[in-house]
């Protein structure tokens, strides 16, 4: 990493307006803003640099999603969302952090978080898609690069970790002390009514392309009024997404005035945003005889499709208490009535995996992967069933049917390294168990599986290459890491 990029990337995501206490004093910065329309400040490849280390930092700081239903989920959101966006070639990547703080934000080259609680509050999946599209305009009007001003000496992980702490509304740790230092020790300065044009660009921006695709522009004033009107009573404790994407009267009336300006017309919600809203309210709660009892009593109330996705929840809460019979009963009854619909033939299967009735669950995995060959959710499930069972070269054969997308997440690497575990092939095993903990933020674990790669015998010339390079670039990260 050239000195050059480091001193032109310091602290870019101060531009979402993040609070970092006392330390900087606001009220005396106003500088003139220096555009980066056309990448001037930063190349692609430093952006994705940038955005990579980013994403590995916050695997340290936060529970990051590892769902492949989950991640399917809002990667296609996001993605509906790019493909009509002013830079519908752009690389982004879509995330949840499973925590309950209503909270989303966008990070360096294109990655976009949304926290667990967030969804939850959302009441139609529109109001999600207004977030994620905010965030995304962030992103393609280069928020983050236009309120740069001056440079810094902090090293690539140390401004990815501090990124990360900003964004998360975590930055009272180490790593955002460290920067605020920094900042102070070399006059970096910001300008101060950037939050305001930029909030409302995005607004803007993000309303236009929900206007393209098949989500409704008035959730995006809907949400942020609500967000406002249930926080205001909450003092010290409001949102971090509300810290950090301030939401004022004149906002909210803006928008609503611009998302006025378009047609009315009917937009359902997704059975999909449904059942997956319903899986994290179950995975997140702390109380299962509670959640059940709330999820009975949703059985007589609502439209059809909403009992039928509470019944949905109820089989979950089972199997995450390991009642596998009674999962297996409300499953087998809603993949019945609808054998159309991944999300509970998925379940059926899982719960015959957890129950460990390894051959049952090969044979729902195989028809599951024959009826949805491009869900990549049902596959890695299936790649899973197939390590249970013994049959790691078939797992191999199905796991590198995984799209590209996919196989860049660190669930492809882990998989594949205990592949070539059950294949008896430790040294590649070791490489891509060094791969998942590099990509997970653990580099000293990694450093430590290609050593362990380099010490066993017999391995081809080509391996012993790679393993050479792998070796020498994770230690100049470990070393940049060390010093952040």
């Amino acid at each position: 990493m050239n000195s050059a990029f480091l001193k032109r990337l310091c602290l870019i995501s101060f531009v979402l307006n993040v609070n970092v206490g006392s330390a900087l004093e606001w009220d005396k910065i106003d500088l003139p803003e220096m555009g980066d329309s056309a990448g001037v400040l930063i190349s692609p490849q430093e952006e994705k640099q940038l955005g990579e280390a980013f994403f590995r930092s916050l695997h340290q700081q936060v529970d990051i999603n590892q769902d492949s239903e989950i991640q399917q989920y809002i990667q296609r959101i996001g993605e509906t969302l790019v493909s009509h966006s002013d830079t519908p070639a752009y690389p982004f990547h879509f995330f949840v952090v499973m925590e309950n703080a209503i909270n989303a934000f966008a990070g360096p080259g294109g990655y976009i978080g949304v926290n667990s609680g967030l969804i939850l509050m959302t009441e139609a999946e529109s109001e999600l898609a207004s977030v994620m599209a905010h965030e995304i305009a962030h992103v393609t009007q280069r928020h983050l690069y236009r309120s740069y001003e001056s440079s810094s000496r902090l090293s690539i992980p140390m401004m990815a970790a501090t990124l990360g702490a900003i964004l998360l509304g975590t930055q009272s740790g180490a790593a955002g002390q460290a920067a605020i230092m920094a900042i102070q020790a070399g006059s970096v300065q910001f300008q101060i009514n950037f939050t305001r044009e930029h909030e409302e660009e995005a607004d803007r921006v993000g309303m236009q392309t929900l206007s393209k695709s098949v989500f409704d522009p008035r959730s995006m004033p809907t949400f942020f009024e609500r967000l406002q009107q249930s926080t205001r009573y909450a003092g010290q404790n409001v949102p971090e997404f509300l810290r950090t994407h301030p939401v004022t009267a004149s906002r909210i009336s803006d928008s609503r005035g611009r998302a006025d300006n378009y047609p009315y017309k009917q937009y359902p919600d997704s059975l999909a945003y449904q059942l997956i809203k319903t899986k994290l309210y179950v995975l997140l709660s702390v109380d299962n005889d509670e959640t059940s009892a709330l999820l009975q009593a949703k059985l007589n109330q609502g439209l059809p499709e909403q009992r039928i996705v509470a019944n949905y929840g109820l089989g979950l809460v089972a199997l995450k208490t390991q009642n596998f019979a009674k999962a297996e009963e409300i499953f087998q009854k809603l993949v019945q009535q609808f054998p159309e619909q991944p999300h509970y033939s998925a379940a059926l299967a899982r719960t015959a995996l957890e129950a460990s009735n390894y051959k049952v669950a090969l044979a729902r995995y195989q028809t599951l992967s024959r009826q949805f060959p491009e869900n990549d959710s049902i596959k890695i499930d299936y790649v899973s069933a197939l390590l249970k069972a013994g049959e790691p070269s078939n797992a191999k054969n199905v796991l590198l049917q995984l799209s590209q997308k996919t196989q860049q997440l660190p669930i492809f690497s882990q998989l594949l390294a205990q592949i070539y575990g059950d294949l008896n092939q430790p040294a590649e095993s070791h490489r891509y168990l060094a791969d998942y903990y590099f990509a997970m933020g653990e580099t000293q674990q990694a450093i430590l599986q290609i050593r362990l790669a380099q010490q066993i015998h017999n391995i081809s010339p080509q391996l012993v290459a790679i393993l050479h390079e792998k070796l020498a670039f994770l230690l100049t990260t470990d070393e940049q890491e060390r010093h952040r």
